[in-house]
């Protein structure tokens, strides 16, 4: 929320010379949120000036300009520049006449830009000065031509200064207003609480509009709450005002101090009619909508759409409705959504002569679903979601007909209406003794009466403690707790001390906590980065990624989702790594080595939208929050990492090692050994990776048992190419959670051997297509319980073996926890190997 000083101070008294960081610094000290400070960013010398003639000049680039003689002093005074009292000056607009007085902007002044103003050649003429439209001056977006102030419906004296006369001399404080305090969102709820922060007297401005017979019982306009399907139980409105200005001359300026204050406060200048309504609105808090009565097909009726309707809403839109978005209606059909945007049937134009006013007070859920449905946010809908006063729809619209008598020389009619079907809130009960058990702190019995009745309460006293009516400008405050922080804000936060509570005694990480943070630890440390990716990909990606398989994958589709491109949940944590390596690419980062850690999204067949929500007239049963939360996918977590660039890079006299599926493998090892758990490598393939080069991960756990986990491979050189990669780029992803579920239930350091260990190679000729993982697995099964650990370290085809055979050679270490073994006992061990091999692959040891 923006909030005008000069506005601020019409509703509490500001002390002369309060800055805007003094604003800030008390709203600060009630709650209120520091956001910014907004000014017209003006300086030096801005003057009203005078068009005494001009000659028009055509150019050689076919533009025409303008030579003006302008005077920016009185007549023989010197100008606020120091220079003379009449300027030539160029312009290239031709909107303005000899004898319109403009605004000039003298050398030395600076525009918002920063644009600097200097004489200067231009056109063959030294232009000694600038004449400013409304957009230069920071007044709005539109640039019209030369700002004349007559069209303003101003006149001042020539040389007079402009930033005043325009307003522009202001600022604006802009704080952020939480979803619990609606009220803020209005120069009268800003208002109140710098009241509260400094004990500066507050006056109200509802209070101060001129009501009358005419605003108290406004009769004659139909106006109907034909609500079917009110949301939890609550008509979608509970108030409806509507008030008729006739003979409004719309084609009339809106004055310059209101399009300043607009502009301070973020709304932009449309015409005199709409900027009274957005004025009331950011004023007291209460959205306004105003319809050309001549354009309307008999009375209101505020009704629920119906199934197939349609509505073009005033930003040209043609928009499906729901049957259970609030619409305003007449005999014609729906005209508006209620509190969110009006309809263009009924839009106000230059035309308009008879203004139908309302103000309305509708229910904050309806409106919050309708605004999101059609992501159509506006002003109103801001309000109308976090609670609007219903008590102050009457002077809102009585506040617009002043407005529009005074400005736009309307006529206040006898024709409206006046609905109030509002109820006031439950009193609260306030225990005694209860803010001093919740916040820590003392308060005294006049203390709290007095804060609460600042806040607007009604405060009665009772025999147990207080009965506190809130105001209707608070829907926030509901219960006891509520009413305990409004005192500890009042009265002030610095009463609460600084204690640093003792943390009660817990149970700790658990054992999948300490596992999974222990990953993510031995990977960084090993010189991986933790990247963390949006979960939201599209169908293409989780089918080439979430399968190992084609044919698509059952994936979670948004119902809402925050890009039309990916909105789907993933199936796979690899998109995510794919699309951060693209990035850091792109930037030349072209090393990488990243992983990620995160939750998956696996729902089962049927799970997904099974159950139908009840309209909103009634909360969902037991029965369908069951099938909802049956119908909850399932979330395991994965470890994905990929690796491209070089894993060495080049130094003086070594050549860079290039990255490849052995780093992204022993990124897989590592993470195996920090849960405790062997994982075995399986030939197999997968649609997104290199065929012959991708492995299926399967954990071994103590038992033996084996356990897939996820693959490990590289992506296809033709993917690759298609995502901008480079040509190798490998990567795995393992299913965390299972990977855990096998892991031992303490991790033991392993006993240090007493004895020496027997190492020996042994070198195997197999057949080409035997997978090297499966002999060394024959390999670690046959030689028994001595073998220690063994390793393949050198696979050789060329000559000396026979044709589509290759040789493994295994270096094995031996060792015996009670004794030195024998140089016999470990080759007994080491061909025992050899045979297990030799039966499953029919391999024979190489001489």
């Amino acid at each position: 929320m923006r909030v005008p000083l000069s506005w601020l101070g019409e509703f509490v008294d500001l002390e002369p010379g309060t800055t805007p960081e003094e604003v800030h610094a008390a709203l600060v000290s009630v709650g209120l949120e520091e956001e910014d400070i907004h000014t017209f960013e003006l300086s030096g010398p801005i003057v009203v000036g005078q068009v005494l003639e001009f000659v028009e000049e055509p150019q050689s680039n076919g533009k025409t300009i303008r030579w003006c003689q302008v005077r920016v002093a009185p007549d023989g005074e010197k100008a606020a520049d120091g220079g003379a009292d009449v300027r030539g000056i160029v312009c290239g607009a031709r909107n303005f006449f000899e004898g319109d007085k403009v605004v000039v902007t003298l050398p030395g002044a600076v525009l918002p830009g920063p644009f600097p103003i200097a004489a200067r050649k231009t056109y063959g003429h030294v232009s000694d000065g600038m004449i400013a439209s409304a957009r230069e001056l920071g007044l709005g977006e539109d640039h019209d031509g030369i700002l004349r102030l007559s069209t303003l419906g101003l006149d001042a004296e020539v040389g007079t200064d402009a930033v005043s006369l325009l307003g522009l001399d202001d600022a604006a404080v802009e704080v952020n207003v939480t979803p619990d305090r609606g009220y803020a969102f209005s120069i009268r709820g800003i208002a109140r609480e710098y009241s509260h922060a400094t004990g500066a007297a507050f006056r109200d401005p509802a209070d101060a509009v001129p009501l009358g017979s005419v605003a108290d019982h406004p009769s004659g306009f139909s106006v109907t709450v034909d609500d079917t399907a009110p949301i939890r139980g609550r008509v979608g409105a509970s108030v409806f005002v509507t008030r008729v200005v006739r003979d409004v001359d719309g084609s009339r300026p809106t004055p310059p101090w209101m399009i300043a204050r607009l502009t301070l406060a973020g709304i932009r200048s449309i015409s005199l009619i709409v900027d009274i309504t957005n004025y009331v609105m950011l004023e007291l808090g209460q959205p306004i909508h105003g319809y050309d009565l001549d354009k309307l097909s008999g009375g209101i009726v505020v009704r629920r759409a119906t199934p197939g309707e349609t509505l073009v809403t005033l930003d040209g839109q043609t928009r499906k409705l729901d049957p259970e978005d609030l619409v305003i209606a007449d005999a014609s059909g729906a005209i508006g959504l209620a509190g969110v945007m009006g309809g263009a049937s009924t839009e106000i134009g230059d035309g308009t002569r008879t203004v139908l006013v309302e103000a309305a007070n509708f229910d904050p859920v309806s409106i919050a679903r309708t605004a999101r449905r059609h992501k159509l946010p506006s002003e109103a809908s801001k309000r109308f979601e976090r609670g609007v006063d219903p008590q102050v729809a009457v002077a809102a619209a009585a506040r617009v007909v002043q407005l529009l008598e005074q400005l736009a020389g309307g006529r206040a009619d006898e024709l409206g209406s006046l609905l109030d079907d509002s109820e006031a809130a439950e009193p609260i009960r306030l225990p005694k003794g209860y803010i001093a058990s919740l916040v820590g702190v003392e308060f005294s019995d006049d203390e709290v009466r007095g804060a609460l009745a600042e806040i607007g309460g009604t405060v009665t006293e009772t025999a147990d403690g207080l009965l506190v009516a809130p105001p209707t400008w608070r829907p926030d405050l509901r219960d006891k707790s509520d009413l305990a922080e409004e005192v500890a804000r009042i009265v002030g936060y610095d009463r609460i001390p600084s204690v640093l509570p003792v943390a009660p005694p817990g149970r700790g990480l658990t054992r999948e906590q300490r596992l999974r943070r222990a990953v993510a630890q031995t990977l960084a440390d090993n010189g991986a980065t933790e990247v963390l990716s949006f979960p939201f990909v599209s169908e293409a990606q989780n089918d080439l990624f979430g399968s190992a398989e084609p044919g698509g994958v059952l994936a979670v589709r948004l119902a809402n989702a925050l890009d039309a491109t990916a909105p789907y949940l993933r199936t796979s944590l690899l998109p995510g790594l794919v699309d951060a390596a693209k990035r850091n690419l792109a930037r030349g980062l072209v090393d990488l080595r990243v992983y990620e850690l995160g939750t998956v999204f696996r729902p089962s067949e049927g799970s997904i939208g099974s159950e139908t929500l009840p309209p909103g007239a009634a909360l969902p049963g037991a029965d369908i929050l069951a099938g909802l939360n049956a119908g909850i996918p399932a979330q395991p977590r994965h470890l994905a990492g990929l690796v491209v660039g070089n894993a060495v890079e080049k130094q003086p006299g070594l050549a860079a090692v290039p990255a490849g599926l052995v780093d992204a493998l022993d990124m897989v090892r590592q993470t195996a050994a920090a849960v405790g758990v062997t994982v075995d490598l399986v030939q197999s393939s997968h649609q997104a990776l290199h065929p012959g080069r991708t492995a299926r991960l399967v954990a071994r756990g103590a038992d033996g048992s084996e356990t897939p986990v996820g693959y490990a491979g590289e992506l296809l050189p033709a993917l690759a190419d298609d995502l901008d990669l480079p040509r190798v780029v490998a990567v795995f992803e393992l299913d965390l959670d299972a990977l855990i579920a096998v892991a031992p239930a303490d991790i033991v350091a392993g006993v240090i051997a007493g004895f020496p260990a027997a190492t020996q190679d042994l070198s195997l000729v197999v057949r080409e297509d035997a997978p090297a993982g499966e002999v060394l697995r024959a390999v670690r099964e046959g030689a028994g319980e001595l073998l220690e650990d063994v390793r393949l370290v050198d696979d050789y085809r060329g000559p000396g073996l026979p044709d589509a055979h290759k040789s493994l050679t295994f270096a094995l270490r031996f060792r015996a926890a009670d004794r030195t073994l024998t140089a016999a006992e470990a080759s007994e061990a080491k061909l025992a190997g050899a045979a297990r091999a030799g039966e499953l692959f029919g391999a024979a040891i190489r001489e």
